[in-house]
């Protein structure tokens, strides 16, 4: 199936033509309501005013034939809602929180008296939404910043909502499983199928297998939010993508003060209790020294009309974590073994615990062999290898944002966000004969957005958004950049590339831990992704219909294919004797020890299969685009309709070069 950008084109252009009455919102709020006389009749031509309580800033509008008001581009804050008419007192509900993506309601009671007199009314502002029907649950700034969070991660107040539920993805740390930000399992979908959204923009990580270890690409500090709302079920229709939530949060703007915040979270091995993972070998404390610190600063740079805000955030975190691997054992690296085994090529036969001579094996498999760390457990074949395995995790990242007030119709604003985390997960066998594990791990991860509202009329609204999202990350083995194997050994066939080779390649023997590099090393994906985003808005009457278009381009280059350094595969089908070969009768029976055949095969160099894959980097493309109409009708005070109706078309992907 195709679509050109011409039948887009023309389609919205009808749809734009078509829709009368539209209404929108992006990372901002509705402030609505109805203003009665002491009668309890609605009040036409009533003066509304709207002031943001931190920046001053001011939006006005009258009440229709209803006595209804609607302010529809309200950014998140703290606001003074203001009504005055002849004849009557003046009538404020002050400090009205509202919240992102709500359709916060004031209602408003007028009295009969001089408009210089002010009347301020109380619980005002509804404290539930009552014009829509989305199950959501809103954090709060105060949940945000003082809710305790192990790491810091805002995501993890998600888990507030019901129907949340932490993936395994997100809590599990070893040599090849790093935990993933963001991974949340709602309604029972997979993490992936969550919406995230920054600033009213898309802030997903477009990433087939995640390498950025994060759902998002900008991950900005619980300090750096206004708020955040994850809806979970009824979404309007101009949330897309969601399968399981929409993770809706907004990043703080300055305001006519200045204000900055410092601090620093220090987590250190001597405060905490040994717990049940100590080490049994040498009764130690896994390490655990985590020092998260950062800053945030805010203002005016030009009161009432320019703002700035930015943070930062680093983190310094070294960790071990318990590990147990199954090794050769000592009688093994002795090349004596409780079976009867044959080479293969030779069709020599060694008895039973009679050392098998060197000459008899590979100098390459001997020098694996005498690479491994001792046995420091003394349990045989099985977990007897301890280590306490270090990981390393230094990140930095900061966001810089700039609202700007056009004038009294017109508002703007721009903000930059990156993250850089470098990893290090050591191999859990140290050694030029370990190297496994995901070894080096880079994640930088860029966004640029901007924004622009234009307040057409009273009753009108255009909107625009424009993000790039950017990812570079991937990882690369511990031993990378070493001498190739065909250097060490002669092995041909293997990558001599220096972006390839270092370490040793995997060896899977059956019965142990697989010694060498990791399969899947190095790997990359570089997502780079296009976000453009129109709405226009017009409320008429007791409807308010969104409409809105989306288009997201995305492009990713990839390296996800292997083993791309080799790996060998050794089974025991080759070092088992046959009755023939004992000098017993053909009806004898062969003493049973697989994990003996199968390190006698590396012994004696005969795997029983070797992969390699193509060191091949893919670009691939993908087009989505999506369109929406939403009609929230408001029958009585009592009753309103939430009925949308949306369009997702997303390309198959396809390779850049064919």
């Amino acid at each position: 199936m195709k679509v050109s950008a011409q039948r887009v084109a023309l389609f919205l252009g009808c749809l734009l033509l078509t829709a009368t009455f539209v209404w929108a919102q992006f990372d901002t709020a509705e402030v609505l309501g109805t203003v009665t006389d002491p009668s309890g009749s609605t009040m036409a031509g009533a003066s509304v005013t709207l002031t943001n309580l931190d920046t001053g800033i001011q939006a006005k509008t009258s009440t229709d034939a209803n006595g209804s008001y609607d302010f529809l581009n309200v950014k998140v804050g703290r606001y003074t809602v203001t009504v005055e008419h002849a004849g009557f007192s003046k009538a404020s509900a002050n400090d009205v929180i509202v919240s992102v993506g709500a359709r916060q309601r004031v209602d408003l009671a007028m009295r009969v008296g001089a408009v210089t007199e002010v009347v301020e009314v109380k619980g005002a502002a509804s404290a539930l939404d009552t014009d829509s029907s989305e199950h959501s649950q809103l954090i709060n700034p105060t949940q945000v910043v003082e809710l305790p969070l192990n790491g810091r991660n805002y995501s993890d107040l998600a888990l507030l909502a019901t129907g949340t539920h932490k993936s395994p993805m997100s809590m599990t740390v070893g040599p090849t499983s790093t935990p993933r930000e963001g991974a949340i399992n709602v309604n029972g979908m997979r993490s992936t199928y969550n919406n995230f959204l920054l600033d009213g923009v898309d802030n997903n990580a477009d990433s087939t297998s995640n390498q950025g270890y994060s759902n998002q690409v900008a991950q900005p500090s619980p300090d750096a939010l206004a708020e955040f709302k994850i809806v979970t079920n009824n979404f309007s229709a101009e949330y897309g993508r969601a399968g399981g939530a929409v993770i809706n949060a907004v990043m703080r703007s300055g305001t006519n003060r200045f204000h900055g915040t410092a601090y620093e979270f220090i987590r250190n091995t001597s405060l905490n209790a040994i717990g049940f993972t100590f080490s049994p070998t040498a009764f130690q404390k896994p390490t655990l020294k985590r020092n998260q610190f950062g800053l945030t600063i805010g203002g005016p740079l030009i009161k009432n009309k320019l703002f700035f805000f930015a943070d930062y955030e680093g983190q310094r975190q070294l960790q071990n974590y318990l590990n147990f691997d199954s090794l050769p054992s000592v009688s093994d690296r002795a090349y004596t073994l409780p079976v009867a085994v044959v080479n293969n090529y030779t069709g020599v036969v060694y008895p039973a615990n009679v050392p098998i001579p060197t000459g008899a094996m590979t100098p390459f498999a001997r020098s694996v062999i005498s690479q491994l760390p001792a046995d420091n457990t003394g349990s045989g074949r099985s977990n007897n290898y301890e280590t306490l395995v270090l990981l390393r995790d230094y990140y930095d990242k900061f966001d810089g944002k700039l609202d700007y007030q056009i004038n009294d119709r017109m508002t703007s604003f721009v903000r930059i966000s990156q993250r850089k985390d470098l990893q290090y997960y050591a191999p859990t066998i140290p050694g030029f004969s370990g190297g496994d594990g995901n070894g080096y791990i880079h994640a930088i991860a860029q966004n640029v957005s901007v924004g622009y509202t234009w307040t057409v009329t009273s009753n009108s609204l255009f909107e625009a958004r424009f993000a790039i999202n950017h990812i570079v990350a991937g990882k690369v083995p511990a031993y990378i950049g070493g001498p190739s194997l065909q250097q060490l050994y002669g092995m041909q066939g293997l990558p001599t590339s220096p972006d390839l080779v270092g370490g040793l390649n995997s060896q899977a023997i059956t019965g142990y831990t697989a010694l060498g590099r990791q399969t899947s090393n190095p790997q990359f994906q570089n997502p780079l992704t296009f976000d453009p985003k129109l709405n226009y808005s017009l409320n008429h009457g007791r409807h308010a219909i969104k409409f809105g278009y989306e288009y997201q381009v995305i492009r990713t280059e990839v390296l996800d294919v292997n083993p791309l350094y080799g790996e060998e595969f050794y089974t025991g089908g080759f070092s088992k004797p046959t009755c023939g070969q004992l000098g017993l009768a053909s009806t004898c029976t062969v003493p049973s020890d697989a994990t003996s055949f199968t390190y006698a095969d590396f012994l004696f160099g005969t795997p029983s299969s070797i992969q390699l894959g193509s060191d091949t980097v893919v670009n691939l493309r993908q087009h989505i685009h999506s369109l929406y109409v939403q009609d929230d009708y408001h029958v009585t005070s009592k009753l309103t309709i939430n009925a949308g109706l949306r369009w997702d078309f997303a390309t198959p992907l396809y390779e850049r070069d064919n």
